[in-house]
């Protein structure tokens, strides 16, 4: 094996949420050698989703050092270690926010060694395919996290005539666990919340009622809400309406609980795991715990359940009141890159060993090379990258915050209030103004 493969590795991950905290630590571990010394260094994108103390904790990935920033000092940071570069960079960001960073490292990696670039998804892609992609390219590693997206990511790539060698099958990072061996005493039932999915209070309303009335029907049964945040936080996606607040005033039975928490451990307990699309439906059918993925809203692509059509896990409330158990399509499954039999410890190889030969390249690695440039993208790409105070040539626009000290007390002070009255227009004041325009 190459030198590079077995010394110490530092390893750099970029987060704007405590998602994709969760997916780019997890996936800088899984892209390591077994064995080898790595030095993990979390750098977390300050902005309205920078998780809480409480959320790093649920997920449970420590690093050597851990700081909030903005785009531009993390930019100064990585041009401060050009001498000595950090191996591996993950850019666990919303499509914009790689694009504005692969701009604005190609403008601080001007000369010098660089570490290879990697970025991804943190779980099913199902909008936005081509906008995501293209934003993302130009990383020397864009991870699709199964065989059918790898091939509609090469198919993005090609179609417009960029470079698509980047794109590298992967899995999920986080799929793990014990596999499920039987029912648990009590039987559980666990309904995984999404924050965004369904957006209207009387969907949420819809589920959470028929949720408590499978409850009611099934005293013998345990039945979970299991919750991503807690009022006030925020995650990869807004939640303005929490199901900690729709469920006062309801009277829930006393085998009704919300939980909160790492959602491997619930699965441990887990007997049905019920969802509209969250990413744990694919975490359980790993584990090949019984899922169920919600038709009462429909079977549509703004809900992301369209991209369970052909798994065997559609059905209703209705269907699971009655007794139904799904059955997971073992086809389904292999395409999604759930890996039920097995071969989830060979799933990133063929990563690692692009990483090793990138590292190996003789007189290093060639500056980055995005598709959108101020040439093709020119009444798009300058908005981005204005939003992380660059410029068309990826540099710090002036007046940009400082990037060499931290903001003073009073600025902390303005920035929390700032974003809680953020986060307070979102849950409080904009369901509001959504009712009164219903009227």
């Amino acid at each position: 094996m190459p030198a590079s493969a077995t010394k110490s590795l530092r390893i750099a991950v970029l987060a704007d949420s405590d998602t994709r905290w969760k997916w780019g630590a997890l996936t800088a571990r899984r892209l390591t050698p077994t064995g080898a010394d790595v030095r993990l260094d979390g750098y977390l994108l300050r902005g309205r989703a920078t998780p809480t103390a409480r959320q790093l904790r649920e997920v449970g990935v420590r690093a050597d050092s851990l700081s909030e920033v903005t785009g531009v000092q993390f930019l100064r940071a990585m041009s401060d270690s050009a001498e000595e570069p950090y191996d591996i960079l993950v850019l666990a960001l919303v499509g914009g926010g790689v694009q504005a960073m692969l701009h604005g490292l190609r403008n601080a990696w001007a000369s010098g060694r660089r570490p290879v670039v990697v970025t991804g998804y943190v779980g099913v892609v199902y909008e936005k395919l081509a906008d995501g992609l293209l934003l993302r390219h130009g990383a020397d590693l864009v991870l699709a996290n199964s065989a059918h997206d790898a091939d509609r990511f090469r198919a993005v790539y090609e179609g417009v005539g960029a470079d698509a060698s980047a794109v590298t099958e992967v899995a999920l990072p986080f799929l793990g666990g014990e596999p499920y061996a039987g029912e648990h005493d009590p039987y559980t039932v666990v309904f995984a919340a999404q924050p965004s999915v369904p957006d209207s209070r009387r969907d949420r309303t819809y589920l959470l009622n028929r949720l408590i009335e499978h409850a009611r029907r099934h005293p013998e049964r345990e039945v979970l809400l299991k919750l991503r945040s807690k009022p006030g936080e925020h995650t990869t996606h807004i939640e303005e309406l929490p199901y900690q607040k729709l469920v006062q005033g309801m009277e829930p039975p006393a085998n009704f609980h919300l939980v909160y928490g790492h959602m491997g451990e619930v699965l441990d307990r887990t007997d049905l795991l019920v969802t509209i699309s969250s990413t744990a439906a694919l975490e359980a059918l790993h584990r090949r715990v019984p899922t169920v993925v919600l038709t009462d809203l429909g079977v549509r692509e703004v809900l992301g359940n369209h991209h369970f059509t052909g798994s065997g896990c559609l059905a209703s409330w209705d269907q699971l009141d009655a007794g139904h158990r799904p059955a997971a399509d073992p086809q389904w499954l292999a395409r999604q890159g759930v890996c039920a039999g097995g071969t989830y410890g060979t799933a990133f190889d063929t990563a690692r060993e692009r990483i090793t030969k990138l590292l190996d390249r003789p007189g290093g690695l060639p500056p980055l090379n995005p598709y959108y440039t101020p040439e093709t993208a020119p009444g798009y790409l300058p908005g981005i990258l204005a939003r992380h105070h660059l410029g068309p040539d990826g540099a710090p626009l002036p007046g940009a915050p400082a990037a060499d000290k931290e903001p003073g007390p009073v600025r902390q002070i303005v920035r929390r209030a700032a974003r809680g009255a953020y986060r307070h227009g979102v849950q409080r004041v904009a369901p509001v103004i959504r009712r009164m325009g219903e009227l």
